[in-house]
């Protein structure tokens, strides 16, 4: 049975398919998280707080695409001037212990992973985040509209009559071997002033001018 997935980060390493140029199977679909939008988030983390040169890289450690973004954010780090250490997001109480034992340390910023165990503990972490002083970027709009700093990530609504365009084409004889595997083609960008007031940080009208929504 053919299979059209909507959202799956790195279907490659998640064994979903052989490659994202001819995925080999009976599925097919679109690549939610493209590993090198990563380096973006650390560009815009040092936009709007340039002092930064520690990253915390909040992930689920045992889901394949952690490890893709991880690499891709110790790549682009040297180029922003900062280094990249990973929090691995197991239960709240580690979490606390993990996040507080970062913060001690000045000029920190996290960048916040996808994935099923993060949003799960979003109040959390954004309430960590406000109460370490530590600037933010999440992976979704969700953690912005709660409270947290800044967001960037794929436009998930995006995804779904994409989807549905595979769905036609392989109802009208297409096969989901010959389809490739999509990436996200519209990213948002999203900024909480509230937030940003809250950490003393006063954002770039630069960056506030490539904002998609901007929360007052």
């Amino acid at each position: 049975m053919p299979i059209v997935f909507a959202t799956v980060p790195d279907p490659v390493g998640s064994g979903f398919v052989d490659s994202l140029a001819r995925p080999g199977g009976n599925a097919t679909g679109f690549d939610i998280f493209e590993n090198s939008f990563s380096g973006k988030t650390l560009e815009i983390l040092k936009e709007v707080t340039p002092r930064v040169s520690r990253v915390a890289f909040l992930r689920e450690a045992t889901i394949a695409p952690a490890v893709g973004q991880f690499t891709a954010l110790q790549t682009a780090a040297p180029l922003v001037g900062v280094e990249v250490s990973p929090i691995n997001v197991r239960d709240a109480g580690e979490l606390e212990r993990s996040i507080a034992t970062f913060a001690r340390a000045p000029n920190g910023g996290l960048v916040v992973a996808g994935s099923a165990m993060v949003a799960a503990h979003r109040d959390l972490i954004i309430t960590l985040a406000a109460q370490h002083k530590l600037p933010a970027v999440y992976f979704e709009r969700d953690f912005v509209t709660a409270g947290g700093l800044i967001s960037y990530g794929p436009n998930l609504v995006d995804f779904y009559p994409r989807a549905a365009e595979y769905v036609d084409r392989i109802l009208k004889g297409e096969k989901p071997a010959d389809l490739p595997v999509q990436a996200a083609t519209k990213y948002e960008l999203v900024i909480n002033l509230k937030a940003a007031r809250a950490l003393g940080l006063d954002v770039p009208t630069t960056l506030l001018a490539r904002a998609d929504e901007v929360i007052e």
